[in-house]
């Protein structure tokens, strides 16, 4: 994704508000009772002490180590920032943290230690090894980082990988092997130069030469030039890498050559020196954030170049999240002793296949685009690809296990597959689909609110990450006074008060009064709503003057629904609209309806809710395991609630036979697939469970989602209104800036595929 400004008072907001950082510590074990605290600690502890005192390896076993990650750095190497010190590295290491848990369900705990020494460095990370499963050195300096990572690998029995060394080369290996598979080039033929000659540089020429490629056809060049027999002083890191062949520069260097990787400067290379390389050249031009040549630049001068930089915004990005989460999932889960050149080979192989088979429809839609397909602007998988961890981190395990490191090997394959899955949520990255989505083809959003900070907060994100285009509604010296207090960039945002569009109003009261004037409303009527602005937003949307409406924060539901069912109405074939939210926690991602429309819907109208939600769940690449919730357990109970569950069940598969939907059935059970399979096993649920929730009233759905948000731990995205003709979502009632943003980017891909006519 393209990140297209980022400003520093935005950057220190997101790490300072709230608790300060970005992890916190969270008790994975009840305690709730005196029992329970005498479990976790005195003097229940004592017994899993001697356990592992009788037997170290039973840490595993009573303990979080595997699953513990330490992400360490010295602050000498931080990012584009250099020697910065361990204290201003740390937000860094948090990052790195985020990612382990995002992409793999690693814990981590981030370690800044103020050593520059590299023999005393060593010693304090050696120490640390009782207590962590796997070492992610991170930001250390070359030629220090060598050493540390050597020396440490010799002295430890876990994982330990410097990721700046090894994460790049493992990506840019992959990428490699396949546009030589591409180009009909072979590795061990082919003349590559590599600018730059620190970590990443070293760890990637290495494991090109690991993977086939020869020496002699490699030739490295630093800041100074190309390592050769004339340069002295070489240190015994960049000695390694010496040509025999009498060149000089960069320049001279790539001519003739079939593949540049550029680790080291923007503007590093020239047309010109594309120009001097061979047909079909291979252009890795990683330097962050601008690469050693423009990339609109390269395409227009090489139309046969195969290209991969650092950035998102181009195709083939070598990002290091494509690797160290599911390297150390994989060693971890077998219990290597290191991460060595088998299993660094695994993963590039892993990831290299990967990219040549289908990619699943969920990953196509979040890129916004009709395919993706192996070939020059697709040589390794997406961030986004949930099939990653699965493909990786098995592939890793079974070379820790092949060549002798594993002390705990996988035996049921399936199994771990689930394991996998289950680890991250394998729905957790819903909302970074649905905004990559967006970003591929943004749409005019209306905000009718645009008179509070947060709607305008929200649209300079929006604004800034290409996710939407908004148009801002209120009066305008209000809206351009709190632009200015909060130091927003919004100048190129419409900004409309309806008081003073009177051409508008005009034209959008004629258009209501011909809607409305045989259920109740005169022309004067007419005129007077439609310069309110949540009738001139629906009106907007209506008349095609906006993809779409984004309101609600200040205002209730209802209120702020009506001008819409009023104006836009529902979609063809839909007879009334419904609310869902989606709500995510640690056991997964769950849709609750109807959460705020409905009152007390008879079985006629929820089974018309059961068709609008799965359509909804579907919207989101999921497949609905349908609950439709009561009191009782088919038939178990007597009552209105049960009967109008069932029939509803009954009128929804009538209408749709393929639906996964079961009901009457209790929360509880449609959740637990142990009793189901116990006690029901005729369910369709009992096998995978539900992850679809109807509830038989507003007020049951209403109470729970609330509930589950202030204190069952669970995150909400909603309320999503389901059956209108045309975009139209509403904001819960005082919702945060990143909900504004989340609820605008489903209005954007709500108005995609409206042009489609497939949509909520």
């Amino acid at each position: 994704m393209s990140i297209k400004k980022i400003r520093k008072q935005d950057a220190l907001n997101y790490h300072m508000q709230g608790q300060p950082g970005k992890i916190e510590v969270v008790p994975t074990k009840a305690l709730t009772s005196q029992l329970d605290l005498a479990l976790a600690y005195s003097p229940g502890v004592a017994e899993p002490c001697k356990e592992i005192a009788a037997n170290k390896e039973d840490v595993y076993k009573y303990t979080s180590k595997g699953n513990l990650v330490a992400v360490i750095s010295n602050g000498t190497a931080v990012l584009g920032l250099g020697n910065i010190g361990p204290e201003a590295s740390k937000p860094v290491m948090e990052g790195k943290g985020v990612l382990f848990k995002k992409f793999a369900g690693i814990d981590v705990f981030d370690i800044e230690i103020n050593e520059e020494d590299p023999d005393e460095f060593i010693k304090i990370v050696k120490s640390l090894e009782p207590t962590f499963g796997g070492i992610n050195l991170e930001d250390i300096k070359a030629p220090e980082c060598f050493k540390i990572e050597t020396e440490l690998r010799e002295k430890m029995n876990i994982p330990i990988m410097h990721d700046d060394q090894h994460g790049t080369a493992i990506i840019s290996a992959s990428a490699l092997l396949n546009a030589l598979e591409i180009i009909g080039k072979k590795i061990e033929e082919i003349k590559i130069v590599v600018n730059g000659a620190g970590a990443a540089a070293v760890s990637c020429t290495k494991l090109y030469i690991a993977l086939g490629a020869r020496s002699e056809n490699i030739i490295m060049c630093d800041s100074k030039g190309v390592l050769n027999k004339k340069r002295a002083g070489l240190d015994a890191i960049k000695s390694q890498f010496i040509t025999d062949r009498n060149i000089n520069t960069l320049q001279e260097a790539m001519k003739g050559a079939d593949v540049f990787v550029g680790l080291s400067v923007a503007d590093a290379i020239t047309p010109e020196d594309l120009n001097n390389m061979e047909k079909d050249p291979i252009v890795f031009a990683l330097a962050n954030p601008n690469p050693e040549i423009n990339y609109d630049l390269a395409m227009k001068t090489r139309p046969d170049i195969i290209m991969a930089t650092g950035r998102s915004d181009h195709p083939n990005q070598v990002n290091n999240v494509l690797g160290f989460p599911y390297i150390f999932r994989g060693a971890l889960d077998v219990r290597a002793t290191e991460i060595n050149e088998e299993m660094k080979l695994a993963a590039v192989h892993a990831i290299a296949k990967l990219a040549k088979e289908p990619v699943p429809d969920m990953v196509v839609k979040a890129y916004g685009t009709d395919k993706i397909r192996f070939g020059r602007e697709y040589l390794i998988p997406k961030p986004l690809d949930t099939r990653l961890i699965t493909t990786i981190s098995p592939a890793v395990a079974k070379a820790a296990m092949d060549s002798g490191i594993a002390k705990h090997p996988i035996t049921d394959w399936s199994a771990y597959h689930n394991e996998l899955q289950k680890r991250i949520g394998i729905d957790q990255k819903l909302m970074s689909r649905i905004i990559d989505r967006a970003k591929k083809n943004p749409k005019r959003v209306v905000f009718t609110e645009a008179t509070h900070s947060k709607v305008l907060k929200a649209a300079q994100i929006l604004k800034d990450e290409g996710i939407a285009k908004p148009i801002l509604l209120g009066n305008k010296a209000e809206i351009l006074q709190l632009i200015e207090e909060h130091q927003l960039d919004l100048q190129d945002c419409p900004i409309i008060f309806p008081r003073d569009e009177n051409d508008k109003v005009l034209q959008y009261a004629e258009i209501l009064y011909q809607k409305r004037q045989r259920k109740g409303l005169t022309y004067q009527d007419c005129l007077r709503l439609v310069r309110e602005r949540n009738y001139f937003a629906a009106m907007m949307v209506e008349h095609g003057d906006a993809d779409a409406l984004v309101s609600g924060l200040t205002k209730d539901y209802p209120k702020t629904i009506l001008p819409s069912l009023q104006i836009i109405g529902t979609a063809d074939g839909v007879n009334r609209v419904a609310g869902m939210y989606i709500i995510m926690n640690k056991r997964g991602t769950f849709f609750f309806a109807d959460t705020t429309v409905n009152l007390n819907p008879d079985a006629k109208e929820l089974a018309e809710i059961i068709e609008l939600t799965a359509r909804g769940v579907k919207f989101f690449d999921m497949e609905p395991r349908i609950a439709m919730l009561s009191y009782s357990n088919f038939g178990s109970s007597k009552g209105v609630v049960p009967e109008k569950a069932r029939e509803a069940v009954r009128l929804a598969k009538a209408k749709n036979p393929s639906l996964i939907v079961e009901g009457d059935i209790q929360a509880n059970v449609a959740l637990n697939t142990q009793i189901q399979q116990e006690t029901f096993p005729f369910s369709a649920l009992a096998n995978e469970g539900a992850n679809t929730l109807i509830f038989p009233n507003l007020s049951s759905g209403n109470i729970a989602y609330k509930l589950l948000m202030e204190i069952g731990g669970a995150d909400a995205i909603g309320p999503i209104l389901l059956g209108m003709k045309k975009p139209v979502h509403v904001l819960q009632l005082g919702s945060s800036i990143r909900e504004i943003v989340n609820m605008a980017a489903i209005a954007v891909v709500d108005a995609q595929l409206h042009e489609q006519n497939d949509h909520l």
